[in-house]
């Protein structure tokens, strides 16, 4: 995704410089170098020498102030030399008497009247300057071969080329930002970094369900779809995690909150409620529980009632709509959560339950920021951890 963004980004990038780039358009006149011819071939080669060195000299010129001068008043031009001579390049081709004058401006019609400007006035100019004080004939002559034309096609801004570098850019960045995120992303995305960050095996791997934004319960009476496969699968591979002993009382939590701890407890209890056992399900986290408004359950009594010794607990059970499944809620949030899931009362409230549920399931508040899943594993059979792709860090 990162490739894309940049790379997207990049592309809108190069095409709207392309966009808001002047166009400018170049034009070209070539000019010929000669030197008075030889009677001999000897003559004539050292002319030919002389002429491609002379090339050379003329290129400078071409390129100087005082050619630019005299274009712009040979042109009537609004601009000075220097920016006139900003404009132009003189090339020529290699072992060749043949010299180019190229300008490039914003508009066509002035670069090719610009470049044939100079190379009459480049004519005008070698031939004062190579004609000898006494009035003999010039050692060299520059003579125009082929008049600059005006050009349809700008010459920038490259689309094209534009656009292709802006991917190629946007590419190699978004290479380097998605590598860079995969070496500072320490959350957990695969089983073996999980199983190495928890020193702990995998029990059950639950697909991402859209669906249970809205509503926690997985439908198991619906079908066989992913979620409650997965969730069966998980309470299978708990009953077989010790077959002559396999553990009935479990505490279902998480590292940090908002990791899907209470949505597993909640369809774990179904899971095992549908395989036709008796389950109990905890709301254990006393301090923001979440169980009875998933099941639409009253919150106002429950498991801190029966540890307050304010109920008895057959009194605040709740019955629900799944067979099998009954619900101790929370019950009124206490200031020492702590103190009451640590307490001897809270040790007895669940042996209760372990005697009278063939599965009692505990949604248990997060670890790391309080110890109140802790003291609860110490009455339970064991905790299971939640941990969420991609949110959970090692």
């Amino acid at each position: 995704m990162v490739i894309v963004v940049t790379v997207a980004v990049a592309v809108l990038g190069a095409l709207a410089v392309s966009l808001l780039t002047t166009p400018t358009y170049q034009s070209c006149s070539r000019v010929f170098v000669s030197t008075s011819g030889g009677s001999t071939v000897s003559e004539s080669y050292q002319g030919n020498l002389f002429s491609q060195q002379r090339v050379a000299s003329y290129s400078e010129l071409v390129t100087g102030e005082t050619l630019a001068s005299r274009t712009i008043d040979d042109l009537g031009l609004s601009m000075s030399p220097a920016a006139l001579a900003s404009k132009v390049t003189a090339t020529s081709t290699p072992d060749t008497v043949l010299l180019d004058i190229c300008v490039v401006d914003s508009a066509p019609a002035l670069a090719s009247g610009i470049a044939n400007s100079l190379a009459s006035q480049l004519t005008t100019l070698v031939r004062e300057l190579e004609t000898p004080e006494d009035g003999g004939s010039p050692a060299a002559g520059v003579r125009l071969v082929e008049e600059a034309k005006e050009s349809a096609t700008p010459v920038s801004p490259k689309t094209t080329r534009n656009l292709a570098l802006g991917a190629a850019v946007g590419l190699l960045l978004g290479i380097a930002l998605a590598v860079l995120r995969d070496r500072l992303d320490n959350t957990i995305k695969t089983r073996i970094r999980l199983e190495a960050a928890s020193k702990t095996p995998l029990v059950g791997t639950l697909p991402f369900d859209k669906t249970l934004k809205e509503t926690a319960v997985v439908k198991f009476g619906a079908g066989h779809s992913p979620s409650a496969e997965a969730y069966r699968e998980l309470r299978t591979n708990l009953q077989f995690l010790e077959v002559d002993h396999p553990p009935r009382v479990i505490v279902v939590t998480s590292a940090v909150p908002a990791e899907g701890k209470t949505t597993v407890a909640v369809n774990l209890a179904l899971a095992l409620a549908e395989a036709g056992h008796h389950v109990a399900l905890v709301e254990g986290d006393l301090r923001r529980p979440r169980v009875s408004k998933y099941l639409n359950l009253i919150g106002s009594v429950g498991l801190s009632t029966v540890l307050a010794n304010q109920a008895d607990l057959s009194d605040v059970l709740q019955p629900t709509p799944y067979e099998g499944l009954e619900v101790l809620a929370s019950g009124p949030l206490p200031p020492n959560p702590s103190e009451l899931l640590g307490s001897e009362a809270s040790r007895r409230v669940i042996e209760e339950l372990r005697g009278r549920f063939d599965y009692v399931i505990i949604d248990g508040a997060p670890l790391l920021p309080v110890t109140d899943s802790a003291l609860l594993t110490t009455h339970s059979d064991g905790a299971l951890m939640v941990a969420r792709f991609g949110h959970t860090t090692e």
